[in-house]
C-alpha cells in the first residue's frame, strides 16, 4: 500500500518557470479583483504585443518619475498588501528585502534633503509612489506580463505559455547607498555587490588591473540607462532623459538641468570619454579565463548578486569564462566608481559617484532576452500565421 508521503515524492515537480509563473498568476489575478474600476484603468491595460500596450510595457525608469501603472498611495492598505504579494512571486527573498529596503529609504532620503525636495507633486520622496501594472490576462492562454517600479525600483517580467520568460530589465538602486544605524552600524541594501567587485579589482595584478581598467574616473550613472534596448555604442543618456516626459515648471526643469551640469561637471567626462564607456557588442574589459582560482570565486559570487535576485532557476545560465570585467575610477572605498560585467546573455552595470559616491545604481539586464521581445515575436508567429 502506497503512503501519502510515498505518493508526494514520486509526484513530479513543475520547472521552476512553471511554479513562478503560476504563482504570479494567482497573486495577480487578486490583485486585479481588488480593485475599483477607477483603480482598474491604472493597474490593468492590455497584453504584450498590442500596440499602445507594448509600448507600455517597454517604458522602464529609475528616477522618481511616473512609472505607469497604480501607485501604492492610491490602493487601500489590504490591496497594497496584495500588490507586494505580486511583487514578492517575481524575487527571491533576498531580492524581496532588498527591495522593500530600498523603497523604504525614501523616507531616510527626505529627510537627508532636509524635506525640501517637491518634484513637482505633493511629497518628493514618496514611498506611496512605486507602481504595478498588469498587462494582459494573468493565467490564461495569452502572454501577459508585469511591471512594478519606482524611484531605485523597475522589475519587468514576462509570461509566455504558462512559464516565466522574461525577469529583466532588473533595476535596483540606493539613495542613500550607506546610512548610520544604531550599533554603530551601517544601512547598505546593495553592499555586497559594491564590496565584491572592489575586492576583486584591487586583487588584479598591475597587468590585469589595465586590462580591466576603462578610465581612472567614473561616469555619473550607467551607461544603457532605460533604453528598451541596448545596442553598440550606446552612450551614457543624461538626467533630463530619464524622466517621463518633459517637466513644464521653469523651476524643475532648472533643477534638472542644474543636476545634469554638476553630474558632469563631477565626472570630469567629455564626449571621447562617453565613446570610450559606451557599450558594445563585444565585452570590453578583462575575462573571466585570465582570473585565478579566487578571483573566479569572487566574480561568480558576484554574478549570483545580480541573477539571486529572482527565484531560482528563473536567470539565464551564464557560463563564468564568456564574462569580462570592466571597471572606471577609484578602487578606493568612498572614491565614485563604476563596474560592468558582460557576457552574451549578460549586462550588469553599477555605479555609485552622486551625492559624494552614496548614491548606488545597478542593473541587470539580458540583452537576448530584455522584456521577452524575442520569446513573445515567436509565439506570435506560431499561432498568428496560417
Amino acid at each position: 500500500m502506497t503512503t501519502g508521503h510515498a505518493v508526494d515524492e514520486e509526484t513530479p515537480r513543475r520547472a521552476p518557470d512553471v511554479e513562478v509563473a503560476g504563482r504570479m498568476a494567482d497573486a495577480a489575478r487578486a490583485w486585479l479583483s481588488s480593485l475599483a474600476p477607477h483603480q482598474r484603468e491604472r493597474g490593468h491595460w492590455g497584453p504584450p504585443g498590442d500596440g499602445e500596450s507594448e509600448a507600455e510595457r517597454l517604458r522602464w525608469y529609475y528616477t522618481p518619475t511616473d512609472h505607469g501603472g497604480l501607485p501604492l498611495g492610491m490602493q487601500r492598505p489590504a490591496q497594497q498588501s496584495l500588490a507586494m504579494q505580486l511583487v514578492a512571486t517575481g524575487l527571491s527573498t533576498p531580492g524581496y528585502v532588498t527591495v522593500c529596503t530600498v523603497m523604504g529609504l525614501e523616507n531616510v532620503l527626505d529627510h537627508v534633503e532636509g524635506f525640501t525636495v517637491d518634484w513637482g507633486r505633493e511629497r518628493g520622496r514618496d514611498p506611496g509612489m512605486y507602481f504595478l501594472r498588469v498587462f494582459g490576462e494573468p493565467g490564461g492562454p495569452a502572454p501577459w506580463g508585469w511591471r512594478f517600479g519606482g524611484h531605485h525600483v523597475s522589475l519587468n517580467f514576462l509570461v509566455v505559455d504558462s512559464r516565466v520568460r522574461a525577469t529583466t530589465p532588473c533595476f535596483i538602486g540606493a539613495d542613500p547607498a550607506s546610512a548610520p544605524l544604531l550599533g554603530p552600524a551601517a544601512l547598505r541594501p546593495l553592499g555586497t555587490a559594491e564590496d565584491l567587485a572592489r575586492e576583486l579589482v584591487r586583487s588584479l595584478p598591475p597587468d590585469l588591473a589595465a586590462q580591466a581598467l576603462l578610465l581612472d574616473r567614473a561616469p555619473s550613472d550607467i551607461v544603457g540607462g532605460n533604453r528598451a534596448r541596448v545596442a553598440d555604442g550606446d552612450e551614457m543618456i543624461l538626467l533630463d532623459g530619464l524622466f517621463r516626459g518633459r517637466f513644464t515648471e521653469q523651476r524643475l526643469v532648472d533643477r534638472i538641468a542644474r543636476g545634469t551640469q554638476s553630474a558632469e561637471a563631477g565626472s570630469g567626462y567629455d564626449d571621447a570619454d562617453h565613446r570610450r564607456l559606451a557599450l558594445t557588442d563585444r565585452p570590453k574589459g578583462l575575462p573571466a579565463t585570465a582570473l585565478d582560482g579566487g578571483q573566479r570565486e569572487l566574480l561568480g559570487t558576484l554574478l549570483a548578486a545580480y541573477q539571486g535576485r529572482v527565484p531560482e532557476g528563473l536567470a539565464a545560465p551564464v557560463d563564468l569564462d564568456t564574462v569580462h570585467f570592466a571597471w572606471a575610477g577609484s578602487v578606493e572605498p568612498g572614491d565614485p566608481h563604476y563596474y560592468r560585467l558582460q557576457a552574451p546573455r549578460l549586462l550588469v552595470e553599477w555605479d555609485n559617484t552622486q551625492r559624494g559616491a552614496n548614491h548606488a545604481h545597478s542593473v541587470w539586464r539580458d540583452p537576448e532576452r530584455d522584456f521577452g521581445l524575442d520569446v513573445l515575436a515567436r509565439h506570435r508567429e506560431t499561432h498568428h500565421t496560417g
